[in-house]
């Protein structure tokens, strides 16, 4: 009888019901959509990031001793200090080795123009390097990818062009540098012919350099096999309380601290892990870039969760009234039940059982529509797809429970109120 009862008012109020569906679904299929590209958006926001460079900066012990003493700067060509080309590899193995999207070395060198009594400062690097790992997989990496927003006139050259250089377009513009024309470099007494392959414009410091591959730089410079920094653009979590404690001292841990904070990708983990594989190397995160990462990344679920709420609260408003003006419509039904002995629990079951039978059809149908909704985010501003998380689905159905039960609770406290000689009487 009870379900009966149920079946016969959902479809002499299918209007009310379909209408009171579709609230469910709008905030469910929000939810849905909210929920996934949260869950998601850390790893698509530190790749959309990492177009833009690099958030760890590899150095000799020696050089980063003097640059926290002295501020005497890696490049400076006074502390002697290098890294060993062939451990480079090895940051590709290390406990967070997938997090690593690119590196790439320098090996900074002052030279001379002709005719030019002020130092430039030629840098050798990998453009875009092929590398077998120790772990058997190989590797494409180097500047072409980490550096890919500079604008660039001619083209980017590769690291089996020995004789050929990229120039930045303040030392292009100084010295009136076109593509295609041949310069000559000087250090220490060797001299080199390059030939301009590209003419770039980063919007930094680094258009007062010249590019050239690296083991042109290390043959100018008698430096071979060394470099003396490595770049390193890696996917990291935003810092938490943990993460600032591990980076001014990661002895300062407890054991269970040490074994999270190691397994979680915060930049001082990935920087600690580098400085296990590479020798005397110490790691920096670049405080700038690691700490806006964070920001951005804290304030986009923020808003996204924001949205989610201010749905839910919409969608709990939108059902209140609806409830209401059904239990309005039906008073005369509800003071009927009333006088021939149904108490008011009953009838208060029934209604929210009506409710919650139109919710589970709005929230399943709102739970595709935001897988929907959750893949046209991802596609128009990540331009990818936004994984499924398995975990969203309890979740939506916990939230879409709450808010039908919320919303329902104005109508229950009206249902509550009447009186059945009142409403049969029309008053």
């Amino acid at each position: 009888m009870f379900w009966r009862m149920v079946k016969g008012a959902l479809f002499r109020q299918k209007g009310k019901m379909l209408m009171i569906a579709f609230t469910i679904a709008l905030g469910a299929s929000l939810t849905t959509a909210m929920l996934n590209v949260m869950l998601d958006v850390g790893d698509k926001v530190n790749q959309e990031l990492k177009t833009y460079g690099a958030n760890i900066n590899v150095l000799p012990k020696g050089t980063s001793l003097l640059d926290d003493l002295y501020g005497v700067e890696e490049d400076s060509g006074v502390t002697g200090q290098y890294l060993q080309e062939s451990e480079l590899g090895n940051i590709k193995t290390i406990f967070w080795a997938y997090n690593i999207v690119d590196f790439t070395p320098y090996l900074d060198i002052q030279v001379t123009l002709p005719d030019q009594n002020k130092e430039t400062k030629l840098v050798g690097t990998w453009f875009e390097h092929h590398m077998e790992l120790p772990t058997g997989e190989t590797l494409n990496t180097g500047m072409k990818n980490m550096k890919n927003w500079w604008d660039v006139s001619g083209q980017w050259i590769s690291d089996q062009e020995e004789n050929a250089a990229m120039v930045g377009s303040l030392v292009a513009g100084r010295n009136n540098i076109q593509v295609g024309d041949t310069i000559v470099v000087e250090n220490g007494g060797q001299t080199k012919e390059l030939v301009v392959k590209g003419i770039f414009n980063a919007g930094s410091d680094e258009d007062e350099r010249i590019y050239v591959p690296l083991q042109t730089a290390q043959k100018l410079a008698e430096r071979i096999g060394l470099v003396n920094s490595v770049e390193v653009s890696a996917l990291t979590t935003p810092d938490n309380e943990l993460a600032r404690k591990a980076a001014q001292n990661p002895s300062s841990l407890s054991i269970k601290e040490w074994e999270t904070w190691y397994c979680t990708a915060y930049v001082s983990a990935i920087s600690y892990q580098i400085e296990e594989v590479i020798t005397d190397s110490v790691a920096k995160p670049i405080r700038q870039v690691a700490e806006s990462e964070g920001a951005i990344l804290e304030k986009t679920q923020l808003l996204m969760l924001l949205i989610t709420i201010l749905s839910l609260i919409g969608s709990a408003l939108g059902i209140s009234n609806l409830v209401t003006a059904s239990v309005m419509e039906r008073s005369r039904e509800i003071g009927l039940l009333k006088a021939v002995g149904a108490h008011n629990s009953p009838i208060s079951r029934l209604i929210l059982t009506e409710i919650l039978v139109t919710a589970i059809v709005g929230g399943v149908a709102g739970y595709f529509a935001g897988l929907g909704f959750a893949q046209i985010i991802g596609q128009s501003v990540f331009d990818s797809a936004i994984d499924i998380k398995p975990m969203v689905i309890p979740l939506v159905a916990v939230l879409v429970s709450i808010v039908t039960l919320a919303g329902c609770i104005p109508s229950i406290r009206l249902l509550l109120s009447l009186r059945p000689a009142e409403v049969l009487h029309g008053r």
